[in-house]
């Protein structure tokens, strides 16, 4: 099992750079930074991103993306920069910037930007675009690239994680907004959950509730408080900064919360049991790489999991979750890599995979 924890752990390190996210100069639209390869050679390759409205500090989403470009940054040579959103009226404006700018791959974080992004595609057709939790459908213009996660894998094994350390049988999920990208970790979740329940032969119920919004902490703390106080003892949210309230409410309470996309852990070392980490940053520099390598990308959507390293539980797992459950989680990950289990993203295959657990 150490062997298994060292190559989770080996993996969430490239995400992990020094000064993540960092100031910005101001612009007409947001915050904007850049950064430019170490010894000042030349560059051959730039890349950019503009964020959702979480912003680059969402200690989430956005950050893992801007700590991936940083990443490329360091180990390719290449020149990166973000511009930051503080409202869904700015993505427009910010990915004309980029575009203006002359960047070789603009990036568009999060599936809010993606109408945003097609627009800007149709404008700017020598330009290549690529959106992160999102694709263009078949019809995909040439200068795009879709990248998607199975997001349910981990959030699966966080599930089953929770049901297996409740003691109070009552779990909670907290959702940003609700869509196809967060259904994955919804019901990915409720499944593990519901797997773990079969194997201890009880019930265990899920407190399911949505913020509408991927920026307001203070709600997201506010949901949390009242799952709390109404007998959950572990919350696992999805919610970008939502989630940052959602973390200082099990602070507050002293219950367990399960940190999302990054290993949280560190914002609450002795409350965040695990995280899901879903490693944008990751996938974002395989593409980057690809297109380096003179690889033809236009119009394709690429998806990420488990099996290639963009997903998992977080490497401080060890430090709250039983050694036991832990070994157990590590036995259900190779089975999600073999296909043997198939977590469920949506709601219908949540059902069908119900059906299946009471055969």
């Amino acid at each position: 099992m150490k062997k298994l924890l060292a190559i989770l752990m080996a993996s969430a390190m490239v995400l992990t750079v020094a000064g993540c996210g960092g100031g910005g100069n101001s612009s007409s639209t947001g915050s904007e930074s850049s950064s430019t390869p170490e010894g000042g050679e030349e560059v051959k390759f730039s890349s950019a991103m503009v964020t959702d409205v979480g912003g680059v500090n969402d200690q989430s989403f956005n950050q893992s993306a801007w700590e991936g470009l940083q990443t490329a940054q360091k180990d390719m040579g290449i020149e990166v920069k973000y511009i930051e959103s503080k409202q869904e009226a700015e993505y427009g404006p910010n990915l004309e910037i980029l575009s203006d700018e002359g960047h070789d791959l603009i990036w568009g974080v999060g599936f809010m930007l993606q109408s945003a992004v097609m627009d800007a595609a149709a404008k700017n057709p020598e330009t290549m675009y690529a959106l992160v939790d999102s694709d263009f459908g078949a019809d995909a213009p040439k200068n795009t690239i879709g990248v998607l996660f199975r997001a349910q894998e981990p959030s699966f094994l966080v599930g089953y994680i929770a049901g297996k350390v409740t003691e109070t049988d009552k779990v909670g999920f907290v959702g940003g907004m609700k869509s196809e990208t967060i259904d994955q970790f919804e019901y990915g979740f409720r499944a593990g959950v519901a797997y773990a329940a079969k194997e201890l032969d009880k019930e265990i119920a899920v407190d399911v509730q949505y913020a509408n919004s991927f920026g307001d902490s203070g709600l997201g703390k506010s949901i949390a408080q009242k799952m709390y106080a109404e007998g959950c003892d572990i919350v696992f949210h999805a919610a970008g900064n939502v989630g940052v309230g959602v973390i200082e409410a099990a602070k507050e309470n002293d219950k367990w919360v399960i940190g999302v996309d990054q290993d949280q852990n560190h914002l609450a070392p002795d409350n965040v049991l695990t995280s899901a980490m879903k490693m944008v940053g990751k996938a974002m520099n395989i593409v980057i790489q690809d297109m380096i390598d003179g690889k033809d990308l236009g119009g394709q959507t690429l998806v990420f999991g488990i099996k290639e390293g963009c997903a998992g539980i977080a490497p401080t797992s060890e430090k709250n979750v039983p050694e036991d459950v832990l070994a157990d989680t590590i036995v259900l990950e190779e089975k999600i890599v073999s296909e043997e289990i198939v977590p469920p993203y949506s709601e219908d295959t949540f059902n069908a995979f119900i059906e299946s657990l009471a055969k």
